[in-house]
């Protein structure tokens, strides 16, 4: 099954968006030091903006993460297991994402959202490959369900 077939179905979806959300979360509550506090202050206000901000931004996300990390998943199906191939290849499967929401942050309209992922965006990169392994084991739980 490929990533993307997962959305067709709406319980899915909203448990896998739920998952999404959590492990975010978490990623956040467990930075520290100064650029924690960074992080920790810029997700605030995302999260400010609306209650639902962040678990509609990852809905509205999932299509295009999803379809942009198929091929990477596919790989892994032929290896034999695409979580570990996910999870192996961290560096090319956060680039992957990121690449999906630079582009969705180009086009937002929220300017505290557009500032506060720009003032992020560089250093972004290994809170995201640090996220890999969670996000890995969520997909893996949802597709292979």
């Amino acid at each position: 099954m490929a990533l993307s077939d997962t959305l067709s179905d709406q319980t899915t979806t909203q448990n896998l968006v739920a998952d999404c959300v959590k492990l975010i979360d978490e990623q956040v509550a467990g930075k520290g030091g100064i650029s924690g506090l960074a992080l920790k202050a810029a997700y605030g206000v995302v999260k400010g903006i609306e209650p639902s901000y962040i678990s509609g931004a990852i809905r509205r996300l999932l299509p295009e993460a999803l379809a942009a990390l198929d091929p990477m998943w596919n790989e892994g199906i032929q290896s034999g297991d695409p979580v570990q191939h996910l999870i192996q290849n961290r560096d090319r499967t956060a680039d992957t994402l990121l690449s999906v929401t630079d582009h969705k942050i180009e086009k937002a309209k929220n300017s505290v959202v557009r500032a506060s992922y720009g003032k992020l965006r560089t250093s972004v990169k290994g809170d995201v490959e640090a996220a890999v392994p969670g996000l890995a084991q969520i997909l893996g739980t949802h597709v292979q369900s």
